[in-house]
């Protein structure tokens, strides 16, 4: 019989591996601004995405509409598209975001928008100090926090209504899902909505969930197999580990597509809206 998986453990776990990644395999510096540089790209990509249909964003709409002018805080609120969009319906928004560049470009857009019920915060969370809102949502803004556990407590305590949070979720049969199998004996190798929903059981918490029908994001491309299999070797921090390029190797020749100078990874998740009435 196989054990049952401490979930908040295995988040923490992806978590620290995930934030080791994002800074090439180094401890994470002081007060240091990931965005400094991306700040406008990751806002170009939101965009792009949003031009698609997007069953989350219609239910947390149709949520909001159901409440007299109700008040949102949005973790970790990026550029400001979804604070921006329930502003426009009627909601009092208090943005928070811990990156300067991040928030210098949320306020360009509030400015340009016209809009004046966003209220921008500067913090992390949980560590930031808020007053309860009606409704508390995530965006994809949960990965670096290893603290699975304190982040949702600190959204249910500060929540009256009800909590969201959106996160990817990855396809079962995918390169990296295999590549996690092989290298660290379980098919995730990032924090994810798979790993979060169990964790939400595993709290005594039991939401419900919007599934998107696709909406993935752009596929990953790469110049060579070679590149490719540098990648993936980074994301796991494995990049003097040599043990297991055989076999990296012959998932990315069978599964990558050529296309002109450029080789295609396969669309690997799409996204879900988990969501929840604290004290129900």
């Amino acid at each position: 019989m196989e054990k049952v998986a401490d979930w908040l453990l295995l988040w923490q776990q992806l978590s620290i591996a995930k934030s080791t990644y994002w800074n090439n395999g180094k401890p994470k510096p002081a007060k240091t601004d990931y965005w400094k540089r991306r700040a406008r790209d990751f806002d170009g990509m939101v965009r792009k995405r949003w031009a698609r249909p997007d069953a989350s964003r219609d239910f947390l709409l149709a949520m909001l509409n159901r409440h007299p002018h109700p008040t949102v805080l949005d973790i970790g609120a990026g550029t400001g598209s979804w604070a921006i969009l329930m502003a426009k319906h009627g909601a009092r928004v208090t943005a928070i975001d811990p990156s300067d560049s991040m928030c210098a470009v949320m306020e360009e857009n509030l400015a340009a928008e016209k809009i004046t019920s966003v209220t921008i915060k500067r913090g992390s969370w949980p560590q930031i100090d808020v007053d309860p809102h009606d409704f508390a949502f995530a965006s994809h803004s949960m990965y670096g926090v290893a603290d699975f556990r304190a982040f949702v407590e600190k959204m249910v305590q500060m929540t009256r209504k009800t909590c969201f949070l959106l996160l990817r979720v990855l396809f079962c049969d995918t390169i990296m899902a295999k590549a996690a199998m092989r290298i660290w004996g379980q098919p995730y190798d990032s924090p994810n909505f798979q790993v979060a929903y169990n964790a939400l059981l595993q709290m005594g918490i039991y939401p419900n969930v919007i599934m998107e029908s696709g909406g993935g994001w752009d596929p990953w491309t790469h110049a060579s197999i070679d590149d490719a299999l540098a990648e993936v070797k980074r994301r796991f921090n494995r990049v003097d580990d040599i043990s297991h390029d055989p076999y990296l190797r012959s998932l990315l020749e069978h599964d990558l597509r050529k296309e002109g100078d450029r080789y295609i990874w396969p669309v690997g998740n799409r996204s879900a809206m988990i969501h929840w009435n604290p004290g129900q």
